[in-house]
């Protein structure tokens, strides 16, 4: 078989020669003024980019397999969500997320019937209990399967404020806790949906999985797999990147602690940029979220209902949810391969940098004290306020655009009556170990006057 000479025929073009061309169309205007922006992160992206850009070739571990559709359940009731479960399986999720509030739940009832063997299944457990931890280990013996938990003490501190009890108590159920499974899930999403840019979301994820790296003991740490849970937002070339980017990092961490290099990531879209006015739009934005969460090399994808923000779960706004996912599987064919970014320069590049930048940030904290200590000493949560007012400012003079809610808002949109859950952050005071990191949507406050005006 003959080799394509085509390109043979083009004399290869260099980066300073494309910018000279560039130029040259500009007829004088000045080409960093005109065609090169900047990132809140201080990212400067180019109008194109070459293979020159590259410096070092991305050796990033890929999925295993493709992406899974994935439904979330809240488990309050086993034999509700054991239903719910079955049905969303039945009309195309691939895998399932329990939300589990209480040690009450009895998980013979709420996996009942569940093909194990075929469907991946999260659970995030709102309570610490080595106890009911072990039922788990014993049912997942029995079924022969693998099953993911979540029981985040960081976050829950990042959330709330506050341990469960404190933090040698929690420390101490945590790790009784670590022997009975093996997947563990790190759940980063409040410092997206809070208003972090992209370097301290990574940042801080790396550093808010180190602290458990520290605190499990060596022998346990080499047998524990790792899922991080993230929220992606509409800046879709760099959500890609963020994903990438975030493989790589826990690469270098893993291989520093000699443990398995590759992880999990589960993608939610954010809660920030979604809307309460022309409440479809967050369709498109789901749509988008989610797209850049499968070129990025996200494992499961969980989507948002377009409704979530306002109304209690219902089965049409879940069922619209779950359909974007599966148009985008099965119509179209995001699920034909495991690495469709590779090779692009501008998405390889930002990879590099945010990489860069955010290994820079995590050195930073661990030679401050580690994260626990910055978060004490509410440095974290500063420096997510002076990224989310960033953010907030280019929302509030329409430099960052929502349709519907600060450009071109519908008159004939009313809100007020369709309510059925508060939309906004409620502001009330407690005590609190630490200061909570708030998760804030950039058009809550020009919702409320909104509401105010109906």
């Amino acid at each position: 078989m003959k080799t394509n000479a085509l390109f043979n025929d083009f004399t290869p073009v260099s980066e300073k020669q494309w910018k000279q061309k560039i130029q040259f169309e500009l007829k004088g205007e000045d080409y960093n003024k005109s065609l090169v922006w900047e990132s809140l992160e201080g990212i400067k992206v180019k109008p194109f980019y070459h293979s020159e850009d590259i410096e070092t070739e991305n050796t990033i571990p890929k999925p295993i397999a493709t992406w899974k559709i994935t439904e979330a359940i809240y488990a309050g009731n086993p034999e509700i969500a054991n239903k719910k479960a079955l049905r969303a399986l039945e009309k195309g999720a691939e895998s399932l997320i329990f939300t589990i509030p209480t040690s009450d739940i009895d998980i013979q009832i709420l996996l009942k019937n569940i093909p194990l063997s075929s469907t991946v299944v999260y659970f995030d457990i709102q309570f610490l209990s080595p106890e009911y931890h072990a039922n788990f280990k014993s049912f997942e013996h029995k079924n022969n399967t693998g099953l993911y938990f979540k029981t985040d003490i960081i976050y829950h501190l990042c959330k709330t404020g506050n341990w469960y009890d404190s933090l040698e108590k929690d420390t101490e159920l945590f790790l009784a806790a670590v022997p009975h499974y093996k997947n563990l899930i790190i759940d980063t999403t409040s410092y997206q949906n809070a208003g972090a840019n992209f370097t301290q979301q990574l940042g801080y994820a790396l550093a808010h999985v180190n602290e458990y790296l520290n605190l499990i003991p060596e022998a346990q740490g080499s047998a524990v797999s790792i899922t991080f849970k993230i929220a992606v937002g509409t800046n879709y070339f760099f959500e890609i990147a963020k994903i990438r980017a975030l493989r790589l990092l826990w690469k270098s961490l893993a291989l520093a602690y000699g443990i398995p290099t590759s992880c999990k990531i589960i993608a939610v879209p954010t809660r920030r940029n979604k809307t309460l006015y022309d409440y479809n739009g967050n369709m498109l934005r789901t749509t988008t979220e989610s797209m850049a969460a499968i070129l990025g090399g996200a494992d499961a994808i969980c989507n948002m209902p377009y409704d979530a923000i306002y109304h209690k779960t219902n089965e049409f706004s879940e069922r619209i949810a779950r359909n974007q996912l599966l148009v985008l599987k099965e119509e179209s064919y995001f699920d034909k391969t495991t690495n469709p970014a590779d090779g692009a320069y501008y998405i390889e590049s930002l990879t590099q940098q945010l990489a860069e930048k955010s290994l820079t940030l995590f050195k930073e904290i661990e030679k401050a004290g580690g994260f626990l200590k910055q978060l004490k000493e509410n440095t974290i949560q500063k420096k997510i306020k002076e990224s989310a007012q960033k953010e907030q400012l280019l929302f509030d003079t329409k430099q960052e655009v929502l349709v519907g809610a600060n450009k071109y808002q519908s008159t004939l949109d009313t809100m007020k009556g369709a309510l059925e859950i508060y939309p906004f952050v409620k502001n009330k005071p407690r005590k609190s170990v630490i200061e909570p990191i708030i998760e804030r949507r950039l058009a809550e406050e020009l919702e409320q006057k909104r509401l105010e005006d109906e």
